[in-house]
């Protein structure tokens, strides 16, 4: 697999402060989190279902508004953010999804172009017109995932691995400071899991920037992750190296220990 194009600059921190967020008053699914996030390379969140890990996901690319709290990213609070500042800002997050939230009816090079939408013009973004050095690197990108090949082919032929490494692509085209990843691999084959997770650590190092991974695979997050924040009821109740990710942290983020026999 050849490297990813490299853009210029360096990552800059997330840092997370007291962020709250409830969809019902006094029932919080976020519980005063405060996290930084400044390291390159993948940061894997673990956690049961329900405790927060996609939430806390999508709070900071602002599909989902928090409670209170602030978020900052290179010294802007995203949290506060509304309309064409928040569109601005979004540009710098880049977002793989569980699901791949592909243009099934595009192609892929169509799809991967997706990914310079908030820096081109509204008709452009409309007529799928973009400028040539743009349609070069996403080319480039997609040589560089392994789908040279399928550039013209419609995202609807594609199998789930082909799928996401379209989405890494489209994520690495908006040139982010940090990567965003909801439970990229949950409908993926072992096999496939660990390629996508091999990209996406290779997206970190190849561009210096934090890749923050919503994961429920203990065994990926251990082999691929540099650091492992472990989530439950949503509080953090573990965040260091996965050396250092004991039973003792597992059955207090998954509840119990009779899982793990």
């Amino acid at each position: 697999m050849s490297a990813l194009p490299v853009a210029s600059g360096q990552g800059r921190a997330l840092v997370i402060h007291n962020l709250v967020k409830e969809y019902r008053p006094g029932q919080p699914v976020l519980r005063d989190i405060s996290l930084t996030v400044s390291e390159p390379g993948i940061v894997a969140i673990i956690g049961p279902s329900g405790t927060g890990k996609s939430t806390l996901i999508r709070c900071i690319n602002r599909l989902v508004d928090p409670t209170s709290g602030s978020i900052m990213l290179g010294g802007t609070d995203l949290a506060k953010l509304q309309g064409e500042a928040l569109r601005q800002a979004r540009r710098r997050l880049g977002m793989v999804f569980q699901e791949y939230n592909l243009v099934e009816r595009l192609t892929v090079i169509e799809n991967v172009l997706c990914g310079r939408l908030g820096y081109v013009p509204v008709w452009r973004a409309w007529t799928r017109r973009f400028p040539e050095a743009d349609i070069a690197r996403a080319f480039s990108l997609l040589d560089s995932v392994g789908l040279g090949e399928f550039a013209t082919r419609r995202a609807d032929q594609l199998s789930g691995g082909q799928r996401q490494r379209v989405g890494i692509a489209r994520a690495v085209m908006q040139d982010p400071d940090l990567v965003l990843a909801d439970e990229p691999t949950s409908s993926l084959d072992p096999k496939t899991s660990v390629e996508i997770m091999e990209l996406l650590a290779q997206v970190g190092r190849d561009r210096d920037i934090p890749v923050l991974v919503n994961i429920h695979n203990v065994a990926l997050a251990r082999r691929f992750a540099l650091r492992i924040i472990g989530m439950s009821k949503g509080l953090i109740v573990y965040d260091g190296p996965p050396g250092g990710l004991q039973d003792s942290h597992l059955a207090e983020i998954y509840g119990g220990e009779g899982w793990m026999e």
